[in-house]
């Protein structure tokens, strides 16, 4: 069996075509004996995972989601897989694009669909963390504080440019993004469940902006990148402009409980993920770390730090929830590749060089699916 044509260090300069299917191993967890490629119904459990019930309702569920998305969004359906993928998920998403893009009007879209609380925080360099998790207010009459949460003490949470704000608010974010909780006065207040933060922030603009540092990046379980729309999507844009329905009264189309939500995550739980999937997405992180069964040449050269264990997670959680969007109980390699580059994208950290080269992460993350054989 010949090995798949392993990327050298100056494609990896180059855009990437888009990865061949490759050659899968003769060994190894779940794979059939002589090397033969599996085929998408033999990662099936062997009885249902989730009953054709479950599975219609969450198909329900999603569907009136996605028609709120698209009465306010047109086009832009990678962002909406996105959205919907870390809600099902229990995730946050970060959006970046160039202003315009719908990215706050995507988020408030997703919100509008939730029966559940919404707050939209603007981020500017003088938030300090207490405007987002709270404070304690002295009475003057009674002697006494009282505790007054903040606007992170929603259901769906929208930090609009959040490279604005200083690394101190920032960090006000990390222990509501893993713990789910805030800390205020040295009492622990927990968040409302269901809770998702969607951050936007800008990349032309660095006046008066403050990177992100790599361990908040690491709480998002997505990062996605927009685009701009096609001309048949901006025509219709146009189009809705002149018919006042972009800018007009924003009507209901339909909305899911937060019942609905907790019942979406359950579902995602509950989706069969087939050993030999795992060791793919083992073998996958580790590819990222300059390891893994099938190293990329001179990968190191160009990634400084790979995925952590996080990013093993956030690859199953996604291809769970991925499935459940397909209507299957259960994750086929497909799924994993599906959506790589949202959840990885931002969990490489590259060098000097690379970025002096003007490699993109896509391009490192197409190398290592390429030189990782799927099973």
């Amino acid at each position: 069996m010949s090995n798949p044509p392993s990327q050298q260090p100056g494609d990896l300069a180059r855009p990437a075509a888009p990865p061949a299917p490759s050659a899968p191993s003769a060994s190894g967890p779940g794979r059939p004996a002589g090397g033969s490629a599996r085929r998408p119904g033999d990662f099936a459990p062997s009885g249902p995972a989730v009953s054709p019930a479950d599975l219609e309702r969450s198909g329900a569920i999603i569907n009136t989601i996605t028609g709120v998305f698209h009465s306010r969004v047109v086009g832009q359906e990678n962002l909406r897989l996105t959205l919907l993928a870390a809600l099902a998920a229990g995730g946050h998403v970060l959006l970046e694009s160039v202003p315009g893009l719908a990215k706050t009007t995507a988020a408030s879209a997703l919100a509008s669909s939730i029966t559940g609380s919404f707050a939209r925080i603007q981020c500017t360099p003088d938030l300090m963390p207490n405007d987002i998790i709270g404070t304690q207010i002295f009475n003057y009459g009674s002697g006494t504080f009282t505790t007054q949460l903040g606007p992170v003490h929603a259901n769906v949470v929208l930090l609009d440019e959040i490279n604005r704000s200083s690394a101190k608010t920032q960090s006000a974010m990390l222990e509501a993004m893993q713990e789910r909780q805030t800390s205020i006065g040295g009492e622990v207040y927990r968040l409302p469940d269901p809770f998702m933060v969607l951050a936007t922030q800008n990349p032309i603009e660095e006046e008066g902006t403050y990177v992100l540092p790599e361990a908040q990046m690491d709480r998002f379980l997505m990062k996605e990148i927009l685009t701009y729309p096609r001309p048949a999507e901006e025509h219709e844009i146009l189009d809705r402009s002149t018919a006042g329905s972009l800018t007009g009264p924003r009507k209901a189309v339909g909305t899911v409980t937060l019942e609905d939500v907790r019942f979406l995550q359950a579902m995602v739980d509950q989706v069969y993920v087939d050993p030999a999937v795992k060791r793919y997405i083992i073998d996958l992180v580790f590819t990222t770390r300059g390891s893994g069964p099938r190293p990329v040449p001179h990968l190191t050269q160009s990634v400084r730090v790979g995925a952590s264990p996080r990013g093993s997670l956030a690859l199953m959680r996604v291809a769970q929830a991925h499935a459940l969007l397909q209507g299957r109980d259960y994750v086929t390699p497909d799924d994993v590749r599906a959506m790589r580059y949202g959840v990885l994208r931002h969990r490489l950290v590259l060098t000097f060089d690379a970025l002096a080269s003007g490699i993109k992460p896509e391009q490192i993350i197409d190398a290592v699916f390429h030189a990782v054989p799927m099973p």
